[in-house]
């Protein structure tokens, strides 16, 4: 993933701020972008991804994209939180990654 100064969800942030815009007519691209770039620079800034590997990082940040546009994003990422443990798949720290969603949600005071 591309070094960013806002940190790793940045690009992705971006890219789901876009295809949000595009897929519901009731949400401006602008107000998505900024939305998703603030969120990026509270995570950035909180170090909320710190301490995950890249895979990790990747994992964690793929979630909140799918996670923050849904209709409670907070629940969601509890969930994701608790999936991370229950079925860790290929993550490389499940536990950090648990914790990693928990600090986010945290963070955007979700």
């Amino acid at each position: 993933m591309p070094s960013n100064p806002l940190g790793p969800a940045f690009d992705p942030f971006m890219a789901t701020a876009q295809d949000v815009a595009q897929a519901r007519a009731d949400v401006d691209l602008e107000m998505a972008r900024e939305v998703f770039e603030e969120a990026a620079t509270l995570l950035h800034n909180g170090l909320a991804l710190d301490g995950l590997d890249e895979h990790d990082t990747n994992a964690v940040v793929g979630g909140l994209c799918l996670d923050l546009v849904a209709e409670d994003p907070g629940e969601a990422i509890r969930a994701r939180s608790r999936a991370a443990v229950d079925e860790p798949g290929d993550l490389h720290d499940p536990e950090g990654v648990s914790a990693a969603y928990l600090n986010c949600a945290s963070v955007l005071q979700l």
